[in-house]
This record gives structure tokens, sequence and C-alpha cells, in this order.
């Protein structure tokens, strides 16, 4: 029997590597599994729809065009007209189809209340719907 100091043994370091095995079979796992049940989800039912007269799909809807400048000048279908000559040309439009669709172009300084007054006359001819046009944000 010896008297003396035992021998000390040092810790070991922290591992500083993450281990991805078992990352990476859980993702493969996970892959395999949406590989399978994707095709099934995509079923498609099989359906013979019924025929009916109406608006056929390549039909485009009636629209007229009406624009308003930033110095306050009209436009009908790009041709100047006055207040008075465009709740005429309402009139006519509605008088042929109440589901025409009035598109406004309106200048961005053009004061919201003259927006209104467009709006106004355009339901008050009848034509109710109204859309509204602008440019995309530049990117």
């Amino acid at each position: 029997m010896a008297f003396g100091r035992l021998e000390r043994r040092t810790a070991t370091p922290p591992m500083s590597e993450i281990n991805v095995t078992p990352l990476v079979d859980v993702m493969l796992v996970l892959l395999v599994i949406f590989m399978l049940t994707a095709p099934l989800l995509t079923s498609a039912i099989r359906l013979d729809l019924p025929q009916a007269e109406g608006l056929q799909s390549g039909e485009a809807p009636l629209a007229v065009n009406v624009a308003l400048d930033a110095r306050g000048q009209l436009f009908f279908n790009d041709q100047p007209v006055d207040a008075a000559g465009l709740a005429q040309q309402f009139e006519a439009t509605a008088r042929r189809s109440r589901e025409t669709e009035v598109q406004l172009r309106v200048d961005e300084a053009v004061p919201y209340g003259q927006v209104v007054a467009l709006m106004g006359a355009a339901q008050k001819a009848g034509l109710s719907r109204i859309g509204f046009v602008a440019q995309p944000a530049a990117r």
C-alpha cells in the first residue's frame, strides 16, 4: 500500500461540434412521409357539372373609363366631356346595361370631394359597379 497522491485525471473538454446526424435522419423521414402523402391530398373528384346560360368566362364585362386630371378636366372613354355631358353619358350607359363597370382614373392631386362627386353621378344614373384604377408601386 503506497501512501501518496492519487492521480487526477483532467476533465474532458466540452464538445464544440453539433452532431447533425439525428437531424438529418429526422428530416429524411419527414421527407419520405410528405412524398407519400402528397399524391393522396391532390385527388380530384370527377363531376358532371350542369350547363347554364350566362356570361361566358372568355367574355370581358362591359366597362367605361372615366378620367379626371389634375386640372379638373373630365374624360369619358378618353374623350373630353363636361359635367353635364358626363351625366348624360352615364345615363346612356345605364340604359344599355346596369351591370357596366365604371373605371375611375383620377390624378392623385385631385381633391377627394371631386372623386366622391364622380361616384355620386355614376350611382345617380344607376351604375353601381365602380372600380378605381391605379398604377403598381415601384419596387
